[in-house]
Parts: C-alpha cells; sequence; structure tokens
C-alpha cells in the first residue's frame, strides 16, 4: 500500500511537471474496432484494434504510446490487437546513425542528383503505372512502379548523364594539366622531365559519408600529385626515401616535392575553379578533391537544401564544349531544390497536390477526396507543440506534427506528413505529383528524413530513431520498409526491441511472434525481459474487453502507409522493456482517458 502511494505521489509529481512545461494529455477510450483490411482485402471486418481518441497529446506521451505498438491516423490512436487482427502490424524503426543505405536507395539518390544537375531531363511527365492491385496508402517509402515509356526513358536518362559526367571530368582534367604546366614554367616543378597527364575520377557515395561532413558533397577526386611525384622520384635519386619518410610520420622538408606538396601546389593554381564552375578543391592527403553543395536554414527557419552539387561544373563544362560544336551540347539546365519544414496546417496548394496524388495514383473518385477528409488524416493533430530551446533538449524546429515540402524550381513536388518527437523523426505520410514519379520521391524523402535526424543531433541528443511506422510481414507490399537497413521490430507483448534479422525466420513462418522468445534461440541461456503481472492483466483485460456501442472506423488503413512510431524514455538512456517500476510511475501516466463524461488517469 505505502508502495502504491509512493508510485502514485511519483506521478503526480512528474504529471506536474509535465503540464507546466508541454501541457496534459487527454485521450478517449472508443474501445474495440472492427474495419475492413487494406492490405490482406479479406471481405469481412478483420482488421481488429483498439482505438483512442486524443483531445490532446504531449509529445512525450505519444512516444510512450507509440513504443507499446500505437499509432495516429489525425488526432485518432489505434493498437492492432495481435492475436486477433488478420494482419500483425509490428512497429520498426532504425537507429540513424548506424544506417546502411541499399545500392538501390544510392541510385535514387544518383538520380535526383542527375536531375538536378540537368544531366538527366524529362521531356514528358512519366505516367504511374495503373495497378488496381497496389496499395491504396502508399508509404512516403513505397517503390512506386512506372510504365514501360519510363524505363525507355530511363536508359536514354542514363546515356545523358554518362555524357556529362565525361564533359565534367575532361574539363576538371585539362584544368589540373594547365595548373602542372604553370608550375613547370614557374620553376616549382622540374621542366626537364615528361610529367603524367591527370587523371579525374568520380567519387563514389559511400566514399562521400566517410570523408566529408555534412555541409558538402565530394564529388570529383585526382592522385596526380602522386603520379607526379613518382615520375620525379624515378629521374631524381635524392627523391627515393620521401615516401618512406611521409609514411613514418617525419615531415620531409617543405622543398621536397612530396605528394602532399605538390597537391598544395596545384590547389593554389586551381582556385578559379570556385567561381567558374561552382567547384571548390582542396589538398586531402596528396589527392586533389572537388567538393560542391551547402545545406542551408531561411531566415524563418524553416530547412532549406540548396541542390548546387558538381551541377555548376557541368554548366560550365558545357559552355567550354558547346563553343566546339553547339547545336550537339546544348547548355545544361539546372534545378533548385528546397525543403521546407512547417508546422501542420490546412495549405490549399498542399491539398490540390493530395487530390492529384490519390486521384492519379490510388485510383480514388474525386468526391472522395474532400478538405474535410483531408484535414481529418493529415493536418489534425493532438500532438501539443514545443517551441525550442537551447538547452539541447528540443531541435530548431520544436516538436510536434509537420509538413515537409519538397519544392523543385518554386513548383511544390511532394510533401511528407511528419512527427518530430524526443527520441525519433516519426514519417506518417508523403503524397507526391504524379508528374515526378520517375524520380521515386518516395525512396528519397525517406532518405532525407534519416539524414535530418543525423543532422539534428548535434541540437537534441536524445533524437537518434527513425521510424517507418508498422511493418506487416504477411503483406508483401509492406515489406519494403525491412530494406532500410538495419531495422528492429517491437515484440508486441515484452515490447522489447528485436534486430530485424533475428525475427524473420520467425515471421516467415506464422503472422503473429512474440519477437522477444525470438532472442532467446540466438545461442544459450534465454534472456527476457521482466514483465510486471500488472502489466500482463492490462494487456489480457484489453483484449477481453470489447466496447460494441462506441465503434470509431478511422482511415483505411491503406491510406496510411507512410507513417512511423517512436519511443521516448525521460531519462533520456534507451529502454527497451520497462522495469517494474517504471510500469508502476507510469510512461503513460499522464494521460487523462474520458469515461463516462469524467475524466481519470491511466494507471
Amino acid at each position: 500500500m505505502a508502495g502504491k502511494a509512493r508510485s502514485e505521489a511519483s506521478s503526480s509529481s512528474r504529471s506536474n511537471t509535465n503540464s507546466n512545461n508541454r501541457g496534459q494529455s487527454k485521450v478517449h477510450d472508443c474501445g474495440r474496432n472492427r474495419t475492413p483490411c487494406g492490405y490482406c482485402k479479406s471481405p469481412g471486418l478483420t482488421s481488429i484494434s483498439h482505438g483512442l481518441w486524443a483531445h490532446s497529446l504531449t509529445v512525450n506521451d505519444y512516444q510512450d504510446l507509440l513504443d507499446r505498438g500505437w499509432r495516429r491516423s489525425g488526432s485518432f490512436l489505434y493498437k492492432p490487437e495481435m492475436e486477433r487482427t488478420c494482419c500483425p502490424s509490428y512497429t520498426i524503426r532504425l537507429k540513424a546513425d548506424n544506417y546502411i543505405p541499399s545500392k538501390e536507395q544510392l541510385r535514387v539518390t544518383r538520380r535526383i542528383q542527375r536531375f538536378l544537375d540537368g544531366t538527366m531531363d524529362c521531356k514528358k511527365p512519366l505516367k504511374v503505372e495503373e495497378n488496381q492491385n497496389a496499395a491504396k496508402g502508399a508509404c512516403c517509402n513505397a517503390d512506386q512502379e512506372v510504365s514501360s515509356s519510363a524505363v525507355k526513358k530511363n536508359s536514354s536518362y542514363n546515356n545523358e548523364e554518362k555524357n556529362g559526367e565525361e564533359k565534367i571530368i575532361k574539363y576538371l582534367s585539362e584544368e589540373i594539366n594547365g595548373a602542372v604546366s604553370l608550375c613547370t614554367k614557374s620553376g616549382e616543378f622540374p621542366h626537364d622531365i615528361q610529367l603524367p597527364k591527370a587523371s579525374v575520377k568520380k567519387v563514389s557515395h559511400a566514399k562521400r559519408k566517410l570523408l566529408v561532413d555534412v555541409s558538402e558533397h565530394l564529388v570529383y577526386s585526382s592522385n596526380i600529385a602522386f603520379q607526379i611525384a613518382a615520375s620525379i622520384k624515378r629521374t631524381q635519386p635524392g627523391m627515393k626515401d620521401v615516401h618512406q619518410s611521409t609514411v613514418s610520420g617525419n615531415l620531409a622538408d617543405e622543398n621536397v616535392l612530396s605528394p602532399k606538396v605538390i597537391a598544395e601546389k596545384l590547389t593554389n593554381s586551381l582556385k578559379h575553379l570556385a567561381e567558374t564552375s561552382g567547384l571548390s578543391v582542396r589538398a586531402c592527403n596528396g589527392h586533389l578533391n572537388f567538393y560542391s553543395g551547402t545545406i542551408q536554414t531561411s531566415l524563418d527557419g524553416s530547412a532549406e537544401i540548396v541542390a548546387t552539387s558538381e551541377g555548376s561544373a557541368a554548366r560550365h563544362a558545357s559552355k567550354v564544349f558547346s563553343s566546339k560544336n553547339s547545336s550537339e551540347h546544348p547548355p545544361v539546365k539546372r534545378r533548385r531544390l528546397e525543403i521546407y519544414l512547417k508546422r501542420s496546417s490546412f495549405d490549399p496548394e498542399e491539398f490540390a497536390l493530395y487530390r492529384r496524388y490519390q486521384i492519379k495514383v490510388h485510383n480514388d473518385t474525386p468526391d472522395h477526396v474532400t478538405e474535410s477528409s483531408y484535414k481529418r488524416f493529415l493536418v489534425d493533430s493532438p500532438l501539443i507543440f514545443v517551441p525550442p530551446t537551447s538547452d539541447g533538449t528540443v531541435p530548431p524546429f520544436g516538436f510536434g506534427s509537420f509538413h515537409q515540402q519538397y519544392v523543385i524550381d518554386g513548383q511544390l513536388v511532394a510533401v511528407g506528413v511528419v512527427d518530430i518527437l524526443p527520441r525519433c523523426l516519426s514519417s506518417k505520410y508523403l503524397f507526391w505529383d504524379p508528374d515526378f514519379a520517375f524520380l521515386s520521391l518516395g525512396k528519397y524523402s525517406a532518405i532525407q528524413e534519416i539524414n535530418w535526424v543525423k543532422e539534428n543531433q548535434i541540437h537534441c541528443p536524445s533524437l537518434q530513431y527513425y521510424y517507418l511506422g508498422y511493418y506487416i510481414h504477411s503483406c508483401n507490399k509492406m515489406r519494403y520498409k525491412a530494406a532500410y537497413r538495419p531495422s528492429e521490430l517491437l515484440c508486441p507483448l515484452r515490447y522489447q526491441w528485436v534486430p530485424f534479422d533475428v525475427a524473420r525466420p520467425f515471421l516467415d513462418r506464422r503472422p503473429y511472434v512474440v519477437l522477444s522468445d525470438c532472442t532467446s534461440t540466438q545461442g544459450g541461456e534465454p534472456s527476457l525481459p521482466s514483465v510486471t503481472e500488472h502489466a500482463m492483466e492490462l494487456q489480457h483485460d484489453d483484449i477481453r474487453q470489447e466496447d460494441t456501442s462506441d465503434v470509431f472506423f478511422y482511415e483505411d488503413e491503406e491510406d496510411i502507409e507512410p507513417e512511423s512510431e517512436s519511443s521516448d524514455d525521460e531519462s533520456g538512456t534507451e529502454s527497451s522493456s520497462p522495469t517494474s517500476h517504471q510500469m508502476e510511475s507510469g510512461d503513460v501516466g499522464n494521460i487523462l482517458i474520458g469515461l463516462k463524461g469524467s475524466c481519470v488517469k491511466y494507471k
């Protein structure tokens, strides 16, 4: 009894703290809901979940609910009854710092970059292949199928891209050769030997991540300094030990032409490239590296990505070569991509894009796509906005519900609906312009959202995860979410995070699995988290209870693919399974539940 009193006192104290800082949560219990399933298309009401209507919800409480397998559609919260529903849905997430892009995801990034650079152009809008069996609610990360004409166009785009890259590489090689010639004439390099010609290579995206910071992109690189040093070494015996002394850590004399010294000299002769081509050049351990691209923040605080990349070099290279044959090499048309993050609110331009997307991509009838349904689904949010702070607990944009706009040359082409919470960015939905289907904006937006989490960890260290919503192994069209690796699934019974690769063999055998049991088979003693009897009783009570007098039917789940969930522990450390004390104190202990006209606290 004394323990219970202390627990209630702790919950009350915590409630007051949250109330003062981030408001108070108030929800109404809607009971059990049975709806048609948008995934397996079963004829009956086979999708079974429990629902809550949220009048207000703090970001901390919502993360606690997400970490118990809940999610939201507008202001409606729901959690599948995993043992009863036809398609068990597991919350899926990945830690942004651990994200390893697949080859396909890297291809999408390169395709977008080529489009912005102008090395891939779109003569006509590409049509999305009509498929009545496709999911009506494709997630922001959903794989989009394009028509066969798009495949044919892509082959021509690849040729255009290859020609554009060859122009840039040839241009940079000629500039380096010119710099070598200047250094030779000025006496900095020996003039009595034949020096090699420069070779420039494009840097892969995998190496870009390792070699540069988030503010610039490493695009091209040349090892000409090593080739020149080797040529000098072969003709001048005094150079034999330069390489060994450099490797051993002894600094060579400044007058000795080591690769580092040669690279520095060439860099000084190539400074003009920043103005003429938009590429900055720097010497790095003997390599000549060419960088481009910046990430900025607009004055109103919205995130803005300015896509300058190597396209400026392509533009300049195009001018150089057009003097030889302007009819064969027209000027490159570069595009500007801007990404703005704004708080969730109704925007007529966004609604017009959403309406067009639903009708063209998902074959919705015009009378079904209304302003009221759009607001209810993607604009209304019970989350209480938390403004930014400077103490490292809230990112620059604050916590709450947001719309992320993707704008190319002033045209709105996509909108991502996300929730930013203390420990994650939770992706909810994405809709895009059907004319830009060939860019795979769903995949691209997911990559951008993952990168957003990485970049904002500087301002809010607790922000670490990217949540992709529900993973449904029994539904093939929902398996794409596991392509964002390494991901983990939430155990529906003990709320323990389990690596997807561990859970997958068990999910192959049956739809519903107590995922935490999978870890006990991974060599050795079973290691199951502690679960209090009270917590188990609550879960089984939820399964038994059914309120048939107040059933709330929410937006069809097939219209909710791109969302995500998140978890938050106010201690700032990850906790995959709550301790007995945490359960009694109540991760959701501050939530008010409407019950027969009155409000009571959840215990």
